[in-house]
């Protein structure tokens, strides 16, 4: 593990190893009590969003205790399922509140130091901060695609200024020198390398992403233009990035710098391979006329604000993630930017009202909401008023009911939890986690799913089950066989509800903390939690 804490230390540093090692194994211990503890705390609330202030305040150096949180997710094997799934709750977190800070510090800067491949790289690493991602990584690749730009520029003018040692700290003057450059970039993105516009699966997150743009070669306007606008500044020619309606496009000055006149510019599609567009062009792109305020340049702020308001979109769209992560991290970024943005904070409000989450949360929201406009009262005292009965609920519950197979009201149960099962219809694999000794979902659900056409209808045992799509469904026992190749089921909330895979079946989640009778068959019993949101 050692090289990624090498970043930590610096050779001129005078350490004491011994004590260094004593604050790893400190803060080591800290988070493996703080991940064994988080089953009991949040196994009843979907997402594990409140809580964490002891996190907040840790009282070991956070890069130890994220190499902790890192070696218990690198554990081999397939047990520590469920401290493996809290584990990765910590760390998306942990490193999330580092990201958010690096934000802020970012837009505090002067603008001539808010580089847009650095704001492009932060919306990146929030939205995936488990993954590998770096500011210094994404540069050297951009660094790269520069190289191969120079190699075919040197063909074609071997004395141009952009291949001088230093090019790009200082602009090229001459439109044909500059014009050069953008023809040789074009080859080598367009031609040599592949990059296209993402036309056939527009609204994937991965093309907002810059390193998923950088892997996969293809991405949406704005973030095909702040590579390309990064790549032409790194070889002295100065883009202005324009925040147009529907497409963004880049802008190249053809007169007097700083101009006001649009039609002094020629404005480039990064997602149109480069293409070169008059005012009229631009216009013809969009399908209709737009006024002048549209053709002008915008500020690293403003972009990140377009990148981050796409996101909400295909936040708001994704009707598969029940977590609605993408929406909650688009949206934290949206605050960061504008923190009294009323329309955002409410619609944060609502989000987490309606996932039944950090109730706290909603009422501070609720509460900043009143204060920046008061014409909300309406709204705010309706949602205050339901998150207060939330609170209360959560402080009547009486815990987990027990549910025993071998009940003669349960005799007709024929699969217990943690079995992998296959779908007869469908042909999906998955793994129980839950029960009903009938169908217990409203007349609305039965008559959409057309749960009266099944043989026993709704009068026969359904089970809770994680897909291996990630989705989570609920099937009538009639329906479901034993799978004969039994295999792990790649599901995010496996180690919620599962200790252990042993090959065949997944062993339930000791947190659960499950008393039986003294008299009781443990092979016959199967415990089945019921939520207060009444979702699950």
């Amino acid at each position: 593990r050692w090289p990624s804490l090498l970043k930590y230390y610096s050779h001129t540093d005078g350490v004491s190893w011994l004590e260094e090692y004593k604050a790893r194994h400190n803060a080591g211990l800290e988070a493996q009590r703080i991940v064994a503890s988080f089953s009991k705390r949040f196994f009843s609330e979907h997402v594990p969003c409140d809580g964490f202030s002891d996190i907040e305040t840790l009282g070991c150096p956070s890069h130890f205790f994220e190499d902790e949180l890192m070696c218990i997710l690198n554990m081999e094997g397939r047990k520590g399922l469920t401290w493996k799934y809290y584990a990765k709750k910590i760390l998306y977190f942990l490193r999330q509140q580092n990201i958010l800070k690096n934000l802020k510090e970012y837009l505090q800067r002067p603008t001539d130091r808010q580089s847009f491949l650095e704001g492009a790289v932060l919306i990146d690493q929030y939205c995936n901060p488990l993954s590998d991602i770096c500011l210094k990584s994404v540069q050297a690749q951009v660094d790269d695609i520069t190289d191969k730009v120079r190699k075919v520029l040197r063909t074609k003018n071997p004395r141009h200024p952009s291949l001088a040692s230093k090019a790009g700290e200082v602009l090229i003057p001459e439109v044909e020198l500059q014009r050069q450059v953008l023809d040789a970039m074009n080859c080598v993105l367009y031609e040599q390398l592949k990059y296209k516009g993402n036309e056939l699966d527009y609204y994937n997150s991965l093309n907002s992403y810059i390193h998923q743009v950088l892997i996969r070669r293809t991405g949406i306007p704005i973030s095909l233009s702040v590579l390309y606008l990064t790549i032409a500044r790194q070889l002295g020619v100065k883009l202005e990035p324009v925040n147009f309606p529907s497409h963004f496009l880049l802008r190249w000055c053809q007169g007097k710098e700083g101009s006001t006149d649009i039609f002094d510019y020629t404005y480039i599609d990064a997602f149109g391979k480069g293409k070169q567009l008059t005012v009229k062009e631009c216009e013809y792109l969009i399908g209709h006329h737009v006024t002048e305020e549209f053709y002008g340049v915008v500020t690293s702020k403003e972009v990140l604000q377009r990148m981050v308001g796409n996101l909400l979109n295909l936040g708001k769209r994704e009707s598969t993630d029940q977590s609605y992560q993408l929406l909650r991290d688009s949206l934290d970024l949206y605050l960061a930017m504008y923190p009294d943005n009323v329309q955002h904070l409410m619609l944060q409000a609502r989000l987490y009202f309606h996932l039944g989450i950090w109730p706290e949360k909603v009422l501070d929201i609720l509460q900043h909401i009143q204060a920046l406009d008061p014409s909300q009262h309406g709204a705010v005292g309706y949602l205050v008023q339901h998150t207060l009965e939330h609170i209360e609920r959560r402080k009547e519950e009486v815990g987990p009911e027990v549910k025993y197979r071998s009940d003669e009201k349960h005799k007709d149960v024929c699969f217990s939890i943690g079995l992998i099962m296959k779908h007869k219809r469908y042909g999906y694999n998955c793994v129980i986690y839950g029960w009903d000794p009938a169908c217990m979902m409203g007349h609305e659900w039965i008559r959409n799913m057309n749960v009266h056409s099944l043989s026993h209808g709704p009068h026969q045992p359904f089970y809770n089950v994680l897909v291996e799509d990630g989705s989570c469904r609920y099937a009538a026992q009639e329906n479901l066989e034993y799978n004969s190749e039994p295999r792990e089921i790649p599901h995010p909330d496996i180690g919620r509800y599962f200790s252990e895979f042993t090959g065949v079946h997944y062993l339930a989640n000791t947190e659960l903390e499950i008393r039986y009778p003294e008299d009781m068959d443990l092979t016959r019993v199967t415990v089945q939690m019921i939520y207060s949101s009444g979702k699950e």
